[in-house]
């Protein structure tokens, strides 16, 4: 009996020693002294439609506190209109500048020189991509109108110029990788229309010259309908719905870059181009329609709606914790710089604040990937709200969770807020919206410095729900937090 034990003893020891986790509190492993780099996505220049060299960018960036520029010049901006059946042949090109059509390689190596010259910005190349439209109306009539021109994704993180000459988006060069699915009854009428010409051919008379008229007419409708291109789509097919845009989604991810949706709710998309009418609508709806993506820009030039509470980014995150998702999806602010003025906004005005432990390229990616940041707007040269603290406590651990990290909760959740601005006005008033799971559950409302730490009393054993807050003070400056996710265990 006392062998027995003595044996009991020695395993319920060993039992604490190899799974402590199961008696006591975790040890605070999400609290991390993180540092804060200013960022600004979406930034053009003129290697594409932008009015600023990369040098000028660089310059002003530094001048104004940027430790981040993301370029994202066109990856290929192209619109054709032909005449049937050779739309393909008989038909108006017109190609602005951008990455495809002056060499990526040019553009890759613009960028990595600029980075050995000024070390101390961290330079990360992407594109701005609109890898579909298609055509409305009649040119005869002058109703002709291109549609969804202007609905854009931003590409980061591609450093290979395959990556982009491979680009899944229309007019993007021969490829061999979707010759299956672009093979049209006109390809093999015009095969057709050749083994008969070839055959008249050997005739002799009317019906050799007749053979020889359909051959080479059976030519150009060949390589009219040739399907070696780099998008199984066209613009004369019409409305695809999300697919195209799906298709250059997965295209990115499956070489290690990120996606996120540009201006999903842009005002600027209806106007006349030349002797032809634009028209993008909004298009909020896609959050919902694809799947992962990276993100989605939250603040930028335009008003937002989808980032209020129980709107469609909220539906989108619900839909990760309910485990419809794979993964969650982040808000960032896109600058949409072209020009220094250009709109009434100047550079640095829309930035993302990245929460890294370096200032390096990878903790930057890594951070952008794991929605460590949250999307600002100022106004230069004035001073930003900035977010020194967005965390959620466990009332029954040492645990803590900052944006993008999900905390594993025994208790009602705590949510520490810190705002600050270094404006030398004084009674700078801010207000801070709380939102869970889609729903304001708190309105606050005080000067900066701002500091709370504010206990919810909700707890559901196995629910996984989310926090996020944005603020906005008396001069019309803005920040959007990413969520905290919140797992309740018994």
């Amino acid at each position: 009996m006392r062998n027995h034990s003595k044996k009991s003893f020695f395993i319920l020891i060993v039992a604490f020693m190899v799974f402590p986790v199961n008696c006591f509190a975790q040890p605070d492993e999400d609290i991390h002294e993180y540092i804060q780099a200013q960022g600004l996505i979406d930034v053009r220049t003129d290697f594409s439609d932008g009015a600023h060299t990369l040098e000028y960018l660089i310059k002003s960036a530094k001048e104004r506190g940027i430790d981040v520029l993301f370029i994202n010049d066109h990856d290929r901006k192209v619109l054709e209109y032909g005449i049937r059946p050779f739309q393909n042949i008989l038909k108006k090109r017109v190609e602005e500048p951008s990455i495809n059509k002056n060499g990526a390689e040019n553009y890759l190596k613009m960028i990595e020189e600029a980075s050995k010259k000024h070390p101390d910005l961290i330079l990360i190349p992407g594109a701005e991509s609109a890898p579909f439209y298609y055509w409305r109306g009649s040119y005869f009539k002058k109703t002709l109108t291109v549609c969804d021109w202007e609905r854009h994704l931003l590409i980061i993180g591609l450093d290979e110029p395959q990556d982009y000459k491979q680009l899944p988006i229309l007019h993007n060069g021969f490829s061999t990788k979707y010759y299956l699915s672009s093979i049209s009854a006109g390809f093999f009428l015009s095969i057709a229309l050749l083994i008969l010409g070839l055959f008249m051919i050997k005739w002799k008379g009317i019906i050799r010259y007749s053979g020889i008229v359909i051959s080479v007419l059976a030519l150009l409708l060949l390589f009219n309908n040739h399907p070696f291109k780099s998008s199984p789509y066209n613009q004369y097919q019409g409305y695809q719905e999300i697919s195209p845009y799906q298709l250059l989604i997965d295209y990115v991810n499956s070489r290690g870059g990120m996606v996120f949706w540009n201006h999903p709710e842009t005002r600027s998309g209806k106007a006349k181009l030349g002797f032809i009418f634009r028209d993008t609508l909004p298009y909020p709806q896609v959050l919902i329609e694809s799947t992962n993506y990276t993100g989605f820009a939250s603040l930028y030039g335009d008003a937002t709606t989808i980032i209020e509470p129980g709107n469609i980014w909220d539906k989108v995150l619900k839909e990760y914790c309910s485990g419809q998702r794979e993964n969650p999806v982040w808000g960032i602010s896109s600058a949409d710089f072209h020009k220094e003025g250009g709109a009434g906004e100047k550079l640095g005005n829309f930035a993302s604040f990245f929460l890294v432990k370096s200032k390096s390229k990878k903790d930057i990616l890594d951070a952008l990937r794991e929605g460590r940041m949250y999307a600002s707007r100022g106004y230069v040269p004035f001073p930003k709200l900035i977010l020194e603290d967005f965390s959620i406590s466990d009332s029954e651990t040492s645990q803590k969770a900052v944006m993008g990290k999900e905390i594993i909760s025994k208790g009602y959740p705590i949510i520490n807020i810190s705002i600050s601005t270094n404006d030398p006005e004084k009674g700078n008033s801010v207000t801070v919206r709380l939102i869970r799971s889609g729903d304001l559950l708190e309105t606050f409302s005080a000067e900066t410095p701002l500091t709370m730490n504010f206990k919810d009393d909700f707890f559901e054993a196995g629910k996984k729900i989310y926090y996020r807050l944005d603020a906005r003070d008396i001069r019309g400056r803005r920040l959007v937090s990413n969520p905290i996710f919140v797992k309740f265990q018994q």
